[in-house]
């Protein structure tokens, strides 16, 4: 992906999925992985990480954390499809 000046980022948080799955779910959507945390498409790219959220006294889950960055029209799409993906995941 290059640099674009109309490029923005978006931060959005999904519970109940691991980083590899949500990895998994981004390459179907047309990403290519080029490190552990970050995958690549020619209009869009995503930032991973990971981190444990307390939901009650004695549970916690995995949240997935990710940053995407391209151009505005593309990431309306794509969010909202790996959303959708995201949910039906954690069942």
């Amino acid at each position: 992906m290059s640099a674009n000046e109309h490029e923005v980022q978006r931060e959005r948080s999904f519970r109940g999925i691991s980083k590899r799955l949500a990895i998994k779910y981004l390459e179907n959507l047309g990403a290519t992985q080029v490190d552990d945390g970050r995958v690549e498409a020619d209009d869009w790219a995503a930032d991973l990480s990971t981190q444990t959220v307390s939901i009650g006294p004695s549970t916690t889950l995995t949240q997935v954390d990710v940053v995407f960055e391209g151009d505005p029209a593309a990431l309306d799409s794509l969010i909202e499809r790996f959303a959708r993906k995201a949910m039906r995941a954690g069942g």
